[in-house]
């Protein structure tokens, strides 16, 4: 019964949280199951490039950011600048691909899917924009998403606006997109919604999504990773 590991993290710095991702990645990527993990997590202020990333979409200096307490970094997720924060919720699908099903372009459709089907639990219309991957809601931007994969097995994941400062993306070009606008769930909803509630949303659209059977709860990271066996 496949079964997906899921992890809620209150706060967590993205090198920490990267730290994380990358050592269960080498136990899901290394095991013969087709169990998966899915962290849920708010980040410490942080400003990511992507490997699309130009430093030309910083509207601000490092120097700048560093004064307001944002962290700079760069990644090697596809996609361009995002700002991370309190107020998003932020979600790393650990997954390994079999063969046959390695198809990097349907599962980035598939996390925009999950957060599509999350929205919709609470009466909002998510929908694609051809051209770009995310999620909008009309004109505007709700889920920034920008993964990668190692050994066919993704990390990184998607960012989905709750409540956050929706002016720390100001100080970018958010995922490089200048004539767009950036919105959230209490935006959109007119108050915020309860994180917790979200994030079951969220797992349960991802199960759906990706055929997994149930999903199981794990308490810390280290009871994350004795789920899956050593490679």
């Amino acid at each position: 019964m496949p079964t997906c590991h899921v992890l809620r993290i209150e706060r967590i710095r993205y090198l920490d949280a990267l730290n994380l991702q990358l050592r269960i990645l080498e136990r899901v990527s290394g095991g013969e199951g087709e169990d998966a993990a899915l962290l849920l997590l708010e980040h410490e202020p942080a400003v990511t490039l992507g490997r699309s990333g130009k430093q030309a979409h910083l509207r601000v200096s490092r120097e700048e950011l560093a004064s307001r307490g944002i962290e700079l970094h760069e990644t090697n997720r596809g996609g361009d600048v995002t700002y991370h924060g309190p107020g998003q919720i932020v979600g790393y699908p650990i997954v390994h691909l079999p063969e046959g099903k390695r198809d990097i372009h349907g599962f980035l459709r598939s996390i925009e899917a999950v957060v599509i089907g999350a929205l919709a639990r609470f009466g909002i219309e998510g929908r694609r924009v051809p051209g770009y991957t995310g999620v909008w809601v009309g004109e505007a931007k709700v889920a920034a998403i920008g993964v990668a994969f190692r050994r066919w097995t993704s990390h990184h994941g998607f960012a989905l606006n709750v409540a956050p400062d929706l002016g720390a993306f100001s100080l970018i070009v958010p995922c490089g997109i200048a004539d767009r606008a950036v919105t959230s769930m209490e935006r959109i909803l007119g108050h915020t919604p309860e994180r917790r509630s979200v994030e079951d949303a969220l797992v349960g659209a991802f199960l759906s999504e990706f055929g997994f059977d149930r999903a199981a709860e794990s308490s810390s990271p280290d009871g994350l990773l004795a789920h899956f066996a050593c490679p």
